[in-house]
């Protein structure tokens, strides 16, 4: 097995990982490889049950003190020649062998072995370890914690063949340049965690591999919410799992750190070292605005692992990325389009058959100069109708809701200031997302790079500014 560890792969790779590769090989890609990962309920409850064996408790004596052992918990082995560590939940001894003891939430399975594939390859992988280390151990067991049951894995030679093989197979397919394809029609994929990342109905689909119709995802509502830190003076610190905004040495406010999904500082409000370690280790991205709401940046931690993502983005972008800019614009158009038809008193029809022509016209584009001219035409189309969806009745104390053009930098009246402060949000999220997923937020395919300017955010930001931006604005108005 001297052949398992390439130079391109980390010197150790996770036994759990083992697992998810039996599992699904492209859920093994995206988590490895790619660094990405999401909950849902099941890790969350799986970390729950595990909250008690994590952490480390007893004595695990050398092998030629076996006899000494009595329970070690959560103990971690490596083995240089597999390429692999471990951490054993309960390390046990039975004679002179040490058995490793791997704790599941659920109830066993009702086939032969009483445990899938995945749960008995990640047990015979600590067995592996534990062999190379100078253990004797010839059996595992698996714990199942809701039906309080102990499973005994025997590793017999079959299964210490088959976890060799997938072990190999594993390090082959980690130094590929794409992830393997999805599985398709799996019962598997509906409660797998990274199903919203992966997509396998919807990559299927695309790539020829099924002919039925996606299962519908239902994207989840996070109970956490963005923190805004917006009164001047105050300090971000954090205490006892919780954000503390304080004003000199008075609490301001609270936020648990489990229901923060950003944190997000205005002006002269400062954020401790200690609140941005807590944040960066829990993945809560830190954003910064001027004092009048000009986003200046954010910092997430260490940036994304998928490195042929950006790889594949300066590609693109090199080529000019025309056949992505011209779908972002048509589909600017069109949703401006809707927003029109829906929201507006008394909806033009020229204005309405305009922006139509405009869309198709933008989704046969020749150039990047050629969009820009069908988009400011049907800006100046859309805008001039803007008017249409503000209830008349609408007003700020003696002055009513009025807008006449889009102005900038600075905004001119009160709509045009509200539309740019949520173009600012909804900026500052898209630019945050593409952080975390591993895209370089200001290299652009539509938007030219240039210094300071978040391209690609501001090109995604495009389709969604009539649909999150406009519509947010004419709600709060009317």
């Amino acid at each position: 097995m001297s052949d398992l560890q390439p130079s391109t792969m980390p010197a150790q790779v996770p036994a759990r990982m083992v697992n998810e590769f039996s599992y699904c090989q492209r859920l093994f890609f995206l988590e490895w490889v790619q660094g990405r990962f999401q909950d849902n309920p099941d890790t969350v409850i799986g970390r729950y049950e595990h909250r008690a064996i994590d952490v480390e408790k007893g004595r695990a004596p050398l092998p030629d003190d076996i006899e000494e052992l009595r329970s070690a918990r959560s103990v971690m082995l490596g083995s240089e020649r597999l390429g692999l560590i471990g951490r054993v939940d309960l390390l046990e001894r039975d004679g002179g062998f040490a058995i490793p003891l791997d704790v599941k939430k659920g109830r066993p399975p009702q086939n032969p072995e009483r445990a899938w594939e995945p749960e008995r390859v990640q047990l015979c992988v600590l067995g592996l370890i534990l062999e190379d280390n100078g253990y004797r151990s010839d059996h595992g067991i698996l714990y199942f914690v809701e039906s309080r049951e102990r499973v005994v894995v025997p590793f017999d030679e079959a299964l210490k063949v088959r976890t060799l093989e997938l072990l190999l197979e594993l390090h082959q397919v980690a130094q590929r340049d794409e992830a393997p394809p999805p599985l398709v029609d799996s019962p598997k994929c509906p409660r797998c965690s990274l199903v919203g990342i992966c997509l396998p109905d919807e990559t299927n689909l695309l790539a020829g591999r099924q002919e039925s119709e996606p299962r519908r995802l239902m994207p989840r509502d996070p109970a956490s919410r963005p923190v805004y830190v917006t009164e001047q003076g105050t300090t971000v610190g954090v205490a006892m799992g919780r954000l503390q905004i304080r004003k000199k040495l008075d609490v301001v406010e609270e936020v648990r750190l489990i229901d923060v999904s950003q944190l997000n500082v205005f002006g002269q409000a400062q954020v401790t070292t200690q609140a941005l370690r807590e944040c960066f280790k829990r993945e809560i991205p830190v954003n910064w605005f001027s004092h009048g709401g000009w986003f200046s940046g954010t910092a997430n931690g260490l940036p994304g692992k998928h490195v042929e993502l950006r790889r594949r983005q300066v590609i693109v972008a090199s080529q000019g990325g025309l056949a992505i800019a011209r779908r972002i614009v048509e589909g600017k158009i069109r949703n401006c389009r809707t927003l029109l038809r829906r929201n507006a008193r008394t909806p033009q029809l020229t204005s309405l058959i305009a922006l139509k022509e405009l869309a198709e016209k933008a989704n046969l584009a020749s150039s990047v100069e050629s969009l820009l001219g069908f988009e400011g035409v049907a800006a100046k189309i859309y805008f001039g109708e803007l008017n249409s969806m503000l209830r008349p009745e609408a007003s700020l104390p003696g002055q009513p809701f009025h807008f006449d053009h889009r102005n900038r930098r600075p905004p001119l009246d009160p709509v045009n200031c509200l539309l740019s402060y949520v173009y600012g949000l909804l900026v500052k999220d898209l630019t945050v997302t593409l952080h975390s997923i591993g895209f370089d937020p200001f290299l652009g395919f539509y938007h030219r790079p240039r210094f300071g300017r978040p391209a690609l955010a501001l090109d995604l930001a495009e389709e969604f500014r009539p649909l999150l931006g406009d519509s947010t604005v004419l709600t709060l108005i009317n």
